[in-house]
């Protein structure tokens, strides 16, 4: 009897998987169609789409081995990264790199980042595979990026500082400062609750800084009992964004991974620094302050503030549903400091890498060509019912138009007329509410006909809640 042979399992590569997403883009294939072109299971095209932003982004790198077909994690992946680094580093510099000099600082960056590991001739042959490093015939590497002649663009668009060459776009971070009117709503201008955002991400889209919003109240009532640590964003109780702080943990944290980064800022930022902090891992690049370049991409400050406003007007039309006859002001009124946080904090980690690194390129702050064109719509939030896509794109850009005096007055809550909303000091929720609260939920999921998937993000927060009840 003949033994039936294991179907031989056909792993697309990375160039493979690129053309994958192009044919579903720009087609109206399915992804059974597409499965049948390239001879792999349809479980395999869906997996493609689902990692399709890291796929892109390691496209658009420039870095990763296009032909491989699997990408295996290094154990030490925290000394991948930073050799990597420095061997971009070197090459910009046009060291001659050599794998006995690899092996070396490999050595000397575990010792840094206090791991216990010997690198050995296999794992450094593993490393070069992994990040389609080639060294050839000895001789003096060329820089990564070399100049190319400048295309015909608008003068506007710079050319990238050369202290950028420096560093590998890995380590290149843009960050700003952001005004904020944290609960107006659409057709309002003026005081409508004003808080500064601090957004900060390196220029593949690869590492988004932990947001930080700052506020005029020392104290704001809705933060009674509420642990820091638990928060998804930072608060500072003060209009200005404390950079001499920020920087500091920044370079504290760029240390504990071995890497020195570039920093990109606005010049009136660095000149406002009264004392300058030491920073041993940061470089701040100050950009002109007749430059028009902006320190993080236009398009990226935009896409926050859109997602921002599409979750407040969510987060309201809940309100307006619950409160029959409630205004969009009034329930506008209620939003406090501590919803914003978490808004803000939403609304950047709905940011999509692949945004971060087309703009970073157009915007001249990063080397590369410009990466597949993205659908500009794709990478916003749907224009919510009620409002046109024109209406929409003006309360995004709120923060831009001239304050009209009194407009915004009725959205003045409790919290700002009084100093003190009257629940701010209730008493702060025990254990047997938080499981009693997961039963109402569950309940009253139960009941509306929601989704399966719904009730698998409801299960790990249950899980999550009665883990910490058993504390």
């Amino acid at each position: 009897m003949e033994l039936s042979s294991k179907k031989k399992l056909h792993a697309l590569s990375l160039a493979e998987k690129i053309q994958v997403l192009e044919l579903l883009d720009e087609s109206k294939m399915s992804q059974s169609e597409v499965a049948r072109r390239f001879q792999v299971s349809q479980p395999q095209i869906s997996r493609i789409c689902k990692n399709k932003e890291k796929l892109l982004a390691d496209w658009c790198s420039g870095t990763a081995n296009r032909e491989r077909k699997r990408k295996r994690e290094s154990k030490y992946s925290g000394i991948d990264e930073a050799l990597l680094c420095w061997y971009h580093i070197a090459r910009a510099k046009a060291w001659d790199v050599t794998g006995p000099m690899l092996l070396h600082k490999a050595k000397e960056l575990a010792d840094i980042m206090g791991q216990d590991f010997v690198p050995s001739i296999g794992w450094l042959v593993r490393w070069k595979r992994r990040n389609n490093v080639g060294f050839g015939a000895r001789h003096v590497l060329a820089p990564r990026f070399p100049p190319e002649p400048p295309p015909p663009v608008p003068t506007s668009q710079a050319q990238p500082p050369l202290s950028l060459k420096d560093f590998s776009p890995e380590d290149v971070f843009g960050c700003a400062e952001v005004p904020l009117l944290y609960r107006a709503v659409p057709g309002t201008v003026g005081a409508c609750g004003h808080v500064q955002v601090l957004l900060c991400a390196n220029s593949r889209g690869t590492e988004k800084r932990r947001v930080l919003v700052s506020g005029l109240r020392a104290a704001p009532s809705c933060f009674f009992g509420v642990s820091s640590e638990a928060l998804p964003a930072s608060y500072h109780p003060d209009l200005g964004i404390p950079w001499s702080e920020w920087l500091v943990q920044f370079d504290r944290d760029m240390g504990r991974q071995g890497r020195q980064v570039a920093l990109l800022l606005a010049a009136r930022v660095v000149e406002g620094l009264a004392g300058p902090p030491r920073l041993h891992h940061i470089r701040l690049l100050p950009l002109s302050a007749a430059s028009t370049t902006p320190s993080l991409p236009t398009s990226v400050v935009r896409a926050f503030k859109a997602h921002y406003r599409h979750r407040l007007l969510g987060k309201l039309a809940a309100v307006q549903s619950e409160r029959a006859g409630t205004s969009l002001a009034e329930a506008g009124a209620g939003i406090t400091v501590l919803d914003a946080v978490h808004m803000a904090a939403v609304a950047w980690a709905k940011v999509p890498p692949r945004l971060i690194v087309s703009s970073f390129i157009q915007e001249g702050l990063a080397p590369g060509k410009t990466p597949l064109s993205p659908d500009k719509a794709s990478e916003m939030p749907p224009v919510p019912s009620g409002l046109s896509l024109e209406e929409f794109s003006r309360f995004v850009d709120l923060e831009g138009e001239e304050p009209v005096s009194g407009v915004c007055k009725e959205e003045m809550g409790p919290e700002d007329e009084e100093g003190v909303r009257e629940d701010a000091f209730a008493p702060l929720p025990t254990k047997a509410d938080a499981l009693r609260a997961l039963g109402t939920l569950r309940r009253w999921l139960e009941c509306h006909g929601t989704s399966p998937e719904l009730f698998e993000k409801f299960y790990a927060c249950e899980e999550e809640v009665e883990r910490l009840c058993c504390l």
